[in-house]
């Protein structure tokens, strides 16, 4: 078969491998337990001699089919679900470090990334947070004790843009697992295994699933980090190929024992979703451009977040590496605006907390998301109680346009 495009390959992905009757959507499965009549099969299935399904909190067919998604999304190696986006993230941290570890973090993070990070701190696993769009920072940051270091694409909700390239290659020099979240950005607008990311997170509960109707996330081994060279990997899990120790132990530590298992109803409204992330991507974008490029000129806005604005510090590595600069941004309005009554006057965006959807989502910054983590550490990020941060959907440009022109008049 000929290579096919993004949309093409993921639209036709659950029928190439495989569906009885026909189905062009891999069914949800819903059954918890598996059954063999042979016992000798099943013991060589829980020992991993033989492909099949043990039990639900680990394994399901409808989730295999929406990770074997994913990872054709990201050109990776193979993937695991979770139950959320967070689960993801705190289940292969977890999985992977020990007492004494020490992670190299970006300050930009979302919010509940940098709270359960700075619980880590508080069981023996150092963080240290440093600006990620200089690799000199992280450079100096790294310690004997380093295992990881932790980046998203472009930071939410100021949208500082990583040094991706610098640090992947900072990684390799120092034999350190490389995790980006690609939450922001998506496999389609941008894949980390470019840079050299040894693990990619995405919470599909965002622009993946882009309906707002399913929690879940994941992790994507993009096999390009040689575990052998990890210390932390479980003499258990050294069995088979090298390049998927991380992922089994990630499975069984992380998965398996914490139980934050991705629901098959879940991960077939996701993998449905997914089929139309391309193009959901490229209308949402064009709809943040034309927005962005509005309120830039607007006096009641004294400031636009956006790294498709040539006034973003980041704006040249934004176009070198995405295919698009995504669709959220967010803004700092004068002092005669107060942020709840412009977002108040919105008709088309929702006040709202999440990201990713096909509607148009708004949400004032430091008095919801990031009220918990103080003024010191919002000021840390540029966090001002003006902020309004935007998840542009995909309504007609000329409505989103129309509504904003309204929100600010007189």
């Amino acid at each position: 078969m000929a290579k096919s495009g993004f949309t093409s390959t993921i639209l036709h992905a659950d029928r190439r491998g495989g569906i009885k009757h026909g189905s062009i959507h891999k069914p949800v499965h819903t059954s918890v337990t598996y059954a063999y009549d042979d016992a000798r099969e099943l013991a060589a299935v829980f020992q991993g001699k033989k492909p099949g399904y043990t039990y639900g909190r680990q394994v399901n067919p409808t989730v295999t089919a929406l990770q074997d998604k994913i990872t054709l999304m990201e050109d990776g190696l193979s993937t695991t679900c979770f139950a959320t986006g967070m689960a993801a993230i705190g289940t292969t941290l977890f999985a992977l470090l020990r007492s004494g570890d020490h992670i190299v973090s970006s300050s930009f993070l979302f919010g509940n990334t940098n709270s359960l990070f700075n619980t880590f701190g508080t069981h023996g696993i150092d963080v240290t947070f440093v600006d990620a769009t200089d690799v000199d920072q992280v450079a100096q940051a790294i310690q004997p004790n380093t295992r990881i270091v932790f980046t998203e694409t472009i930071a939410n909700p100021r949208t500082q843009v990583a040094d991706l390239q610098g640090i992947g290659e900072l990684c390799q020099q120092h034999g350190l697992v490389y995790i980006v979240d690609n939450t922001m950005t998506t496999p389609y607008n941008f894949r980390p295994k470019t840079v050299g990311a040894s693990l990619v997170i995405n919470s599909l509960t965002k622009y993946i699933g882009g309906h707002a109707n399913a929690l879940g996330g994941a992790v994507t081994d993009t096999g390009l980090y040689d575990w052998s060279a990890f210390d932390n990997i479980y003499d258990d899990y050294k069995g088979g190929a090298v390049n998927g120790w991380g992922m089994t132990q990630i499975k069984k530590k992380g998965l398996r024992d914490l139980g934050a298992t991705l629901g098959p109803e879940a991960a077939h409204h996701i993998s449905v979703g997914s089929d139309t992330l391309g193009l959901r991507a490229e209308r949402a974008a064009a709809n943040a451009a034309a927005l962005t490029a509005y309120l830039s000129q607007h006096p009641k806005v004294s400031r636009v977040y956006y790294p498709g604005l040539p006034d973003h510090p980041q704006y040249e590595r934004a176009k070198a590496l995405f295919r698009h600069p995504g669709a959220l941004f967010s803004i700092e309005l004068t002092d005669a605006i107060d942020c709840f009554d412009f977002l108040n006057k919105l008709d088309l965006v929702i006040c709202t907390s999440n990201l990713g959807d096909t509607r148009s989502l708004g949400i004032p910054v430091a008095h919801s998301i990031y009220y918990e983590m103080g003024p010191e550490r919002r000021a840390s990020m540029g966090i001002v109680d003006s902020l309004v941060r935007f998840s542009i959907g995909i309504e007609e440009t000329e409505d989103l346009l129309a509504d904003f022109g309204q929100a600010l008049a007189d």
